[in-house]
């Protein structure tokens, strides 16, 4: 079993799901101890906060997956799932959303989420697009590491752009102006309404 998760997270390691996940634990490594309570670009949420969301995402992943309902998962998830080991937790919520998506099919499948039933691969590409702009959000949180890799910059302003206005969603703020000639990574925020610092 050891041997199979593990060719399968060979298999799934360079999609943009897997990269962004990457990237996203890249920077929680480097959290420093005084670095959980600090502020983030997220509006009332602390550094600690920004990675408890991602992670319950992630633990949401082989649910869904599996067909349950958001009503059968409940409140499972719900408030702190980081506990004591914030790092390890988050760890383990990457490798197991990873894993849920590298069985073959997964982006075949019909996933319930909130607002109505979608394909596996809209699931993965709006988890994806949500991993990368909050990488960036932890990275200004703490200081580190706030170039994101560009092959993710270009897919969340793929997706983002068409999503179109993200404000309507109430998880983001109205899109910011900016330039014709911006580079990739300041428009994909700005899509988001943050701004991006050079």
């Amino acid at each position: 079993m050891a041997h199979r998760n593990e060719h399968r997270r060979a298999e799934n390691k360079g999609t943009p799901h897997a990269e962004a996940l990457a990237a996203f634990t890249e920077r929680v490594r480097l959290i420093t101890p005084e670095q959980w309570d600090a502020p983030t670009p997220c509006a009332d949420w602390t550094v600690r906060d920004l990675v408890n969301h991602l992670a319950g995402e992630q633990l949401w992943v082989p649910e869904l997956l599996m067909g349950a309902t958001i009503g059968e998962v409940g409140a499972r998830f719900d408030g702190d799932v980081l506990g004591d080991d914030p790092v390890g937790v988050w760890t383990a919520a990457a490798d197991a959303a990873r894993d849920a998506f590298a069985v073959p099919g997964a982006t075949e499948l019909t996933v319930h989420l909130s607002y109505g039933d979608v394909s596996g691969q809209y699931y993965l590409d709006q988890l994806t697009a949500d991993a990368v702009v909050h990488t960036w959000d932890l990275a200004e949180g703490t200081g580190r590491l706030t170039r994101l890799p560009e092959a993710l910059v270009d897919f969340a302003l793929a997706e983002f752009t068409g999503y179109g206005d993200l404000s309507g969603s109430g998880y983001f703020d109205a899109p910011l102006p900016v330039p014709d000639d911006a580079a990739p990574q300041t428009r994909m925020l700005a899509l988001t309404g943050r701004r991006d610092r050079p």
